[in-house]
């Protein structure tokens, strides 16, 4: 079976933000980084080249494949930011119905910028998810 490409490095969060071009898009990065620190009580580390993830868990598939990747993270790509919400969105109607201007993918939260979103409902979002993760793929 194939190593996942995606692994926690060494690089320094602080340097991939301070790269962050947009003071703008910088800011909601650090926004997110305090927003995902709290959800889940961990530090952000990055993952590949351009992933900021928090905590990990450990899954075993019933075909046998296993692996580790971030209960939650982000990235800020060329036209969005992508928040990861690995839970999927079906368990939150409620809060994806309140959240804003959005759109998705199957674990991916797709956003222009923070302000079009409700970052309280965010954050709830972001907790929620961790929550059922830790459930779903306890160590």
């Amino acid at each position: 079976m194939a190593e996942l490409k995606t692994q926690p490095t060494k690089a320094s969060v602080k340097e991939y933000l301070a790269a962050i071009s947009d003071p703008q898009r910088r800011a909601d990065c650090e926004a997110l980084v305090q927003m995902m620190s709290k959800a889940t009580g961990e530090a952000p580390k990055i993952w590949g080249a351009a992933l900021v993830g928090f905590g990990s868990y450990r899954y075993t598939y019933d075909s046998g494949h296993s692996g580790e990747w971030a209960l939650t993270g982000f990235a800020s790509r060329k036209n969005d930011l992508t928040v990861y919400i690995l839970s999927g969105f079906d368990p939150f109607p409620e809060l994806m119905a309140k959240l804003g201007k959005y759109k998705t993918g199957k674990s991916c939260l797709y956003l222009k910028r923070l302000a079009d979103v409700d970052q309280a409902v965010l954050a709830k979002l972001v907790k929620a998810s961790v929550e059922a993760m830790r459930e779903r793929w306890p160590d």
